[in-house]
């Protein structure tokens, strides 16, 4: 009688230990899933204000700036889901709500004032923010949260500002060039500019504008390079002859 009672406690006392492990696992493992899905919108967080941040110089709609509001209210909101004890998840949820519902009154730029940087790392910090917010864009279409009217309308607004940019900068150091008397540098930078130009399977006031300027350009620097060929042979042909005249002249006679 006695062993089978102790062997029963054993066994009772296995099944418990084994009981009590697999609940303790599967609480890390949750523990680790809200870890991780924490750290994931912390992330969305993070990277939603930096181009905010970096979009000072970018043109932004009032549009726009409500995804990315919203965006960081979506990602703090599931935050306090998962850490409802957190007093500070909770203020930021209440500011990024504040901010969400304000977000339509605030001056955004809307291009007009749009000036090309100066430096080339100020211009490569402006393409990389308009990277960051086409990449969010993308994003957020995908899971749902924009229509795909909105996402088209904002997204153009992005590929034609990276044009302009490129366009411009190509304006910028091909006219660099052609005052450095590089004129063959300058030709590469502005015929670049035409291809890219001409590649576009649409037109606007300002594709026709720049693409009638390139031509121009060209035109110039093409009449430029054959004054200076024709010039330059005038004066090969007259240096020829003045060798000829001097090699056949008749000879003094001392």
């Amino acid at each position: 009688m006695i062993p089978s009672i102790i062997i029963m406690l054993i066994v009772a006392l296995i099944v418990i230990a084994v009981w009590v492990s697999a609940v303790q696992q599967h609480r890390e493992k949750q523990e680790a899933l809200r870890r991780q899905e924490l750290s994931k919108q912390k992330k969305i967080i993070e990277d939603t204000e930096e181009a905010l941040v970096n979009s000072v110089n970018i043109p932004l709609s009032n549009s726009l700036l409500t995804i990315l509001y919203r965006r960081i209210y979506n990602a703090l909101a599931t935050m306090v889901e998962m850490s409802p004890q957190s007093k500070e998840l909770k203020t930021r949820l209440h500011d990024a709500k504040q901010r969400l519902i304000n977000g339509s009154d605030e001056k955004v730029n809307n291009g007009e004032t749009f000036v090309l940087p100066e430096h080339d790392k100020q211009l490569i910090s402006l393409i990389q923010g308009i990277k960051k917010l086409r990449s969010i864009l993308r994003s957020e279409h995908s899971k749902g949260k924009i229509d795909t009217a909105t996402f088209t309308q904002e997204d153009k607004v992005f590929e034609h500002l990276q044009l302009k940019i490129n366009i411009e900068s190509l304006l910028k150091r091909g006219n660099a060039a052609r005052h450095a008397n590089m004129v063959g540098s300058a030709r590469q930078y502005f015929e670049k500019a035409y291809a890219t130009i001409c590649a576009l399977s649409y037109s606007d006031d300002y594709v026709s504008a720049k693409k009638q300027q390139l031509e121009q350009l060209l035109n110039e620097i093409s009449t430029h390079l054959k004054a200076s060929n024709a010039s330059a042979r005038k004066q090969r042909e007259e240096q020829e002859k003045d060798d000829l005249d001097v090699l056949f002249a008749p000879k003094k006679k001392w």
